[in-house]
């Protein structure tokens, strides 16, 4: 057993499984791979990267099972379960892409997919089974997607899972913000196996004693979406970068497969040889970043503005077109708007005083906060539409609001027939 100094969590004590999977070529691409991708732009601490987020997820998952060992809840797991649980703590960011999530939207393999050939095959899979069984990738991989039938699923992908926990407290540390407070010693004091009372099954829960801490969870992430992770200079970076990449993606100067093996400055090095890319790329670079032509609150935007969320090839369309119109270069025009399915998701079965189990749900639960409002009013405040255009560049703010305002199918109908989107 060896020790590894956290600046969050101190010492971690890391088993000889997981130094032979941290020794892996997969796993130490990581140190490379920063948590926050382009943050460090506006926080110059967010430098942090996967490597120690997930050395943190595996701190809290030894954590999280000593404490049910301790109350005798482990009895009811199968015995193997808690070293397959560390290790997909441990790997559960190991198909990430470099800068964090930003390839996903514009349409790239979710991470969760890329882990499969990395755990599979490789030296990541020569390290699990003969330590862990021939199974062991399997049933990884499926705690990694949330599809598991483990009773202790919860504590890799759901709504209290450990990544979310340590993430949320490494960033606020790092950011230098005070909005990661969380009662990390109250929640995991509070985590129980209990027998869902609808399917009868074992799954992680929560005792009521717990909901206050909860609650913290929910408002930590609602702040650091809020002024982190959706800072408007950071959508800005990230918008330019997701453009960078797909400019050189449609290219072909990149291939998508060989992204999830490249590293952030890695990535850089190869998009400063494609066509085109100088403009973009110098702006990050030197932190020249596009600034606000128009934003505007989702709760001032009808639902058919949704395409600019849920359709990337429409809205690099979109975005080339109006550039086009306005006479300048492709790529001085963005558009971005953020998604984040149920911000404040729930739903976890709760121990109530006196031992009845009921399920904490978005429909909410005696007691507690009002779910559903909350997280409707607190996803709508952290979120906006936002137009950058490069810093020399003046737009027709007025005009490109009725652009975004349009359904997406009459877009896309309109690029098919050629016609203007401004008109």
């Amino acid at each position: 057993m060896d020790v590894i100094r956290d600046p969050l969590w101190n010492n971690i004590r890391v088993d000889d499984v997981a130094l032979r999977l941290i020794d892996t070529a997969t796993f130490q691409r990581l140190r490379y791979v920063r948590q926050l991708g382009l943050a460090y732009l506006v926080y110059p601490g967010a430098t942090h990267t996967r490597f120690e987020h997930a050395l943190g997820a595996y701190h809290l998952a030894r954590r999280t099972l000593a404490l049910l060992g301790e109350r005798g809840e482990l009895a009811r797991v199968e015995p193997t379960e808690g070293a397959i649980i560390t290790a997909a703590a441990l790997l559960h960011d190991i198909g990430h892409y470099p800068f964090s999530h930003a390839l996903e939207e514009i349409g790239a393999l979710d991470h969760e997919e890329v882990a499969h050939e990395l755990i599979f095959r490789g030296p990541v899979a020569d390290v699990l089974t003969p330590a862990l069984g021939d199974d062991a990738p399997m049933r990884i991989h499926a705690l990694i997607r949330g599809q598991s039938a483990s009773p202790l699923q919860g504590l890799i992908s759901g709504s209290l899972d450990l990544d979310k926990i340590e993430y949320l407290k490494r960033d606020a540390l790092m950011c230098g913000v005070p909005y990661g407070e969380i009662d990390v010693d109250r929640l995991l004091h509070s985590l129980a196996i209990i027998e869902d009372p609808v399917t009868g099954r074992l799954s992680i829960g929560i005792l009521e004693k717990g909901l206050a801490a909860l609650e913290s969870l929910l408002f930590a992430k609602y702040q650091m979406y809020r002024n982190v992770y959706w800072h408007h200079a950071v959508r800005s970076a990230t918008a330019m970068y997701k453009r960078l990449v797909d400019d050189a993606l449609r290219a072909k100067a990149l291939i998508e497969t060989d992204l999830a093996s490249m590293t952030d400055e890695g990535l850089l090095h190869r998009l400063e040889a494609v066509d085109g890319s100088a403009p973009l790329l110098r702006g990050l670079r030197g932190r020249r970043l596009h600034k606000r032509a128009l934003e505007i609150p989702t709760v001032e935007l009808p639902p058919e503005s949704e395409w600019i969320s849920m359709n990337p090839s429409l809205v690099y369309a979109a975005e080339t077109a109006l550039a086009d119109e306005l006479g300048i270069t492709p790529g001085e025009l963005l558009l971005d708007f953020p998604a984040k399915p149920q911000m404040l998701g729930l739903d976890i079965p709760v121990v109530r005083r006196g031992g009845r189990v009921e399920r904490l749900t978005m429909e909410g639960i005696a007691g507690s906060v009002s779910l559903p409002t909350l997280s409707a009013e607190l996803y709508g405040s952290a979120r906006r539409l936002r137009v950058f255009v490069a810093a020399s560049r003046e737009v027709p703010g007025d005009r490109i609001l009725r652009v975004v305002k349009k359904d997406g199918d009459e877009v896309a109908e309109r690029l098919r027939l050629g016609r203007a989107l401004l008109d």
